[in-house]
C-alpha cells in the first residue's frame, strides 16, 4: 500500500550550478563548440527534478530506501522552463522531463519494502591531496579497470555549490533546505550525493569535457548536514559509441565515521566525445 499521497508532477526552472566547473561542458562556450545551444544542467542536477516528487511524497523514507534509475536524453539549459510528468504506481512512479518541447530525461523510481543488502567498504587508499590527475585515455582507464581507483573524501555542507538544485531553495522539500536548516532539514540532496560519483569520476583523470548520461542509485540512510563521506569507486566497462567512449562505473559512499553505507551509483558517462565535425 502507498504510504502517504502519490507523487505529482510539478514545473521550475532549470539551474546550472556549476558555470566555471573544470568540466567546461557546463560553460556556453564549449558546450555550444560541441554543438549544444549552451551550457549543459548538470546531468545529477537533472535527476534531481525527477527525484524531487520522491522526497516530496515519502519524506525520510526515500532519503532512507528509495531507489531511481535515471537516463539523459537531450540537453536541459540554464534557466529553461521544465515540467516533470510523473505517472504514479504503488509505491512507485516513472517521470518524463521535457523543456521546450524536448524529452530532456526519463526515471523509474521506487521505495522498496526491504533495503538490499548494503554494501561493505573495502578501505580503498584515499587519493592523495597534491594528487595531479593525467589526460585521460583509453589505455589509462583499462588500466584503472584493473588496478582500481583511489578512494576520495567529501563533506556535505550549507555552502556546498550543490546544497540547492533550484536557484531559490524555498521550493525545494524542507528535508533537503540548508539555508533554513533545523532539526528536520539539512539533508543531502540526490544532486549532491550523485554529484559525489560524478567529481569522483572527474578526480581519476584529466577529463574535459564530459557527459553524465545515466545512473542506477539504492538510498541506504540519510546524510545530515556537516557530514563526511568517502566514496569508492570501480570502472566496470568501457565501450565506444558512435565514435564517443563510454565509461560504466559503481560507486559506493559510505559514512566517514562509522563507514556505514549512504548510497550506492551505477553512472555511465561519456568521457571523450567524439570531435565537432567527425564522423563515427
Amino acid at each position: 500500500m502507498p504510504r502517504s499521497e502519490p507523487p505529482v508532477s510539478w514545473s521550475g526552472e532549470a539551474f546550472n550550478q556549476i558555470p566555471d566547473s573544470e568540466n567546461r561542458i557546463h560553460s556556453d562556450a564549449l558546450a555550444k563548440a560541441y554543438g549544444f545551444t549552451g551550457a549543459l544542467v548538470p546531468g545529477v542536477t537533472v535527476s534531481s527534478y525527477l527525484l524531487h516528487p520522491a522526497v516530496q511524497a515519502w519524506g525520510l523514507l526515500w532519503l532512507e530506501r528509495g531507489s531511481a534509475h535515471v537516463s539523459i536524453k537531450s540537453p536541459l539549459y540554464d534557466q529553461m522552463r521544465f515540467d516533470v510528468h510523473v505517472t504514479p504506481q504503488a509505491d512507485a512512479y516513472t517521470a518524463e522531463l521535457l523543456s521546450d518541447g524536448r524529452l530532456c530525461a526519463v526515471a523509474e523510481v521506487g521505495l522498496p519494502d526491504r533495503l538490499p543488502e548494503a554494501p561493505q567498504m573495502r578501505g580503498d587508499t584515499l587519493i592523495r591531496a597534491d594528487f595531479k590527475a593525467p589526460e585521460v585515455s583509453r589505455a589509462l582507464m583499462e588500466a584503472l579497470r584493473t588496478e582500481g581507483c583511489a578512494a576520495v573524501r567529501y563533506r556535505w555542507s550549507a555552502d556546498h555549490e550543490m546544497a540547492g538544485y533550484l536557484r531559490q531553495q524555498q521550493h525545494m522539500p524542507a528535508l533537503l533546505r540548508t539555508d533554513a536548516a533545523t532539526g528536520t532539514g539539512g539533508f543531502a540532496n540526490m544532486a549532491f550525493l550523485l554529484g559525489c560519483a560524478n567529481r569522483h569520476f572527474a578526480a581519476i583523470a584529466h577529463i574535459n569535457p564530459w557527459i553524465h548520461m545515466e545512473t542506477w542509485s539504492q538510498n541506504y540512510q540519510p546524510l545530515a548536514l556537516g557530514s563526511e563521506l568517502i566514496s569508492e569507486m570501480k570502472i566496470t566497462q568501457l565501450f565506444e559509441k558512435k565514435g564517443h567512449e563510454f565509461a560504466d562505473c559503481e560507486f559506493n559512499l559510505y559514512r566517514a565515521d562509522n563507514h556505514t553505507a549512504v548510497c550506492s551509483i551505477t553512472q555511465r558517462a561519456i568521457y571523450r566525445l567524439r570531435l565537432p565535425g567527425s564522423h563515427s
